[in-house]
């Protein structure tokens, strides 16, 4: 190609790339710009609270706790033995409602025991209890018999027990402590029959009600007698309520009466009298975790003549200790009618009067556990009595029978201990010391017929699955009588041991064996009455 050529393509060239590259004017410009900011509001400025962690508590609280012992039995509490009673043995109901118990021992001694149980418990439950004992002596007239019948029963609502009991006791005494030498009295002649028929009845709240008011009125009737010589008849109306008031307080109120018509039979000269006690009890309760304390007063009219008593008492445990200390101010009428007299000396002579004795005691003690199983107390106090009864020989007559002298006024210093270990229902032993010092006398030289030191013990122990080991003690210091022309002595001391053993054969059948008067002590009680020496009684016991 020419050099013409070239240039004239050149040309062309150029030329077309400027027509091409001219701007487009009838298009709207928009313009793309490409960044990464992007922005933003700032936050309002505000003051922020940033919560501390609580600081963590290390103290332990540790909040009093004490567990009860693992006990099945209570204390078991020692009655005061009758001179002439062999000691009866009671035994241990592990499950059975229904038993029947029958044995024989020397001095002609035949025993029966017999219990019956009817209803379920939670409607109705009803109790059968009959017992009998009697025994001849190696003295003529030293007989001696008792024959007991009790029937009881309750009734269960949703809140409220209805119960009664109705019961038979006859118990023979003979009065042969007189000088056989000189009289030859037959059975007949010296008889002392008691007889007593009693009915109770009442009803009381099981649960507390939305009041706060607990309740438990009764009515108790007793005619009580003494074959050919007395008939003593007794109505006890008694209506305790309570009220609490919140966690801390509350209010009992109890009023009582009781009234006693009293007649003589067959005697040169018989006497017909009255004997009435009304007492109205008000106190205030206040009870916390530590402390407990009763306050208020008892007017009480003694055959219309009044008295006012102190009731203030209470307890309260020693903080991180396991004893309480317990005081009190008190004071009661004990009732001295013819059956409470002669329930503590069966030889008693009729009374012409009946005094009621005043008692007002200001005492002290503590109560302590000790582990699980040991328990102890011990309580001193000073006790002031107006009209108490002692027990003087008729040495007026053939000194068999007892009269009673009442002491005007009367001061005691009585201190008693009790403690008790009891390891579930495997072994239980208790025991316990009274100790009384009468002084300040007017009308009576001595406190004729009391016992100055009284020591007391029992024990039961399940050695076997199968044998049941017992055994009770009793000791006693002598207390002072009288004879002909004022010349007064004293009684001998006395210890008491009896053992006991059960076996049982089988689930129905049982074995048991009583040793009373192990030492073969033929004591006196009562001056002129020496109770049995050494006897032994066994028999079988049907249990279903």
């Amino acid at each position: 190609m020419n050099t013409k050529s070239i240039i004239a393509t050149l040309f062309c060239c150029l030329t077309g790339f400027s027509v091409f590259a001219q701007r487009d004017s009838t298009k709207k410009q928009t313009i793309d710009i490409t960044s990464s900011y992007k922005p933003v509001l700032r936050n309002a400025v505000k003051v922020n609270f940033s919560a501390s962690n609580l600081p963590s508590d290390t103290a332990k609280i540790v909040g009093p706790y004490t567990i009860p012992p693992q006990n099945l039995f209570y204390t078991y509490q020692p009655v005061s033995l009758k001179p002439l009673a062999l000691a009866q043995d009671s035994a241990l109901e592990t499950g059975t409602r229904n038993y029947l118990k029958v044995g024989f021992g020397n001095f002609s001694t035949p025993y029966a025991s017999a219990g019956f149980s009817f209803g379920d418990g939670k409607t109705a439950l009803v109790n059968l209890y009959a017992d009998y004992i009697s025994s001849k002596g190696n003295i003529k007239n030293q007989d001696y018999s008792q024959l007991n019948i009790k029937g009881s029963g309750s009734y269960f609502t949703d809140r409220n027990e209805v119960y009664g009991s109705v019961g038979l006791n006859q118990q023979d005494y003979h009065l042969y402590g007189y000088d056989h030498f000189q009289h030859n009295y037959n059975k007949s002649q010296v008889l002392q029959r008691f007889q007593d028929i009693s009915i109770k009845g009442g009803i009381r709240n099981k649960d507390k009600n939305e009041t706060g008011i607990n309740y438990n009125p009764n009515v108790q009737v007793s005619i009580f007698s003494n074959q050919d010589k007395l008939t003593e008849s007794s109505l006890v109306v008694e209506a305790p309520v309570e009220k609490t008031f919140g966690d801390v307080f509350s209010i009992r109120v109890s009023a009582k009466a009781d009234i006693t018509s009293y007649t003589s039979k067959n005697l040169a000269a018989n006497v017909k009298l009255n004997n009435n006690i009304f007492q109205l009890s008000p106190e205030l309760i206040y009870a916390k975790e530590f402390i407990t304390i009763h306050g208020g007063v008892s007017p009480a009219w003694d055959n219309g003549k009044l008295s006012v008593f102190p009731n203030i008492y209470g307890e309260a445990q020693i903080k991180d200790k396991s004893f309480l200390v317990q005081a009190g101010f008190v004071g009661r009428f004990i009732k001295n009618s013819y059956r409470n007299l002669s329930a503590i000396n069966p030889y008693l002579a009729t009374v012409s009067v009946q005094q009621n004795t005043k008692e007002t005691e200001l005492y002290g003690g503590i109560k302590a556990s000790v582990g699980k199983h040991f328990n102890f107390s011990a309580k001193a106090g000073f006790i002031s009595y107006n009209n108490l009864p002692f027990y003087i020989n008729d040495t007026a007559t053939d000194n068999k029978s007892f009269l009673v002298s009442n002491e005007s006024k009367v001061t005691d210093l009585r201190i008693h201990a009790d403690m008790s270990f009891i390891s579930q229902d495997k072994f239980t032993i208790t025991g316990g010391l009274t100790f009384n010092g009468y002084t300040g006398m007017k009308d009576n030289d001595k406190a004729w017929g009391t016992i100055p030191l009284e020591i007391t013990a029992s024990m039961r122990w399940w050695a076997f699955k199968q044998v049941m080991l017992k055994s009770d003690f009793r000791a006693f210091t002598g207390g002072p009588y009288l004879l002909k022309s004022n010349v007064n002595k004293t009684l001998s001391g006395a210890a008491d041991l009896s053992a006991g053993l059960e076996f049982a054969i089988n689930k129905n059948f049982s074995a048991w064996v009583d040793v009373n008067n192990i030492f073969n002590n033929k004591y006196e009680r009562w001056h002129n009455y020496q109770v049995y020496g050494l006897n032994v009684l066994g028999g079988v016991i049907y249990k279903f």
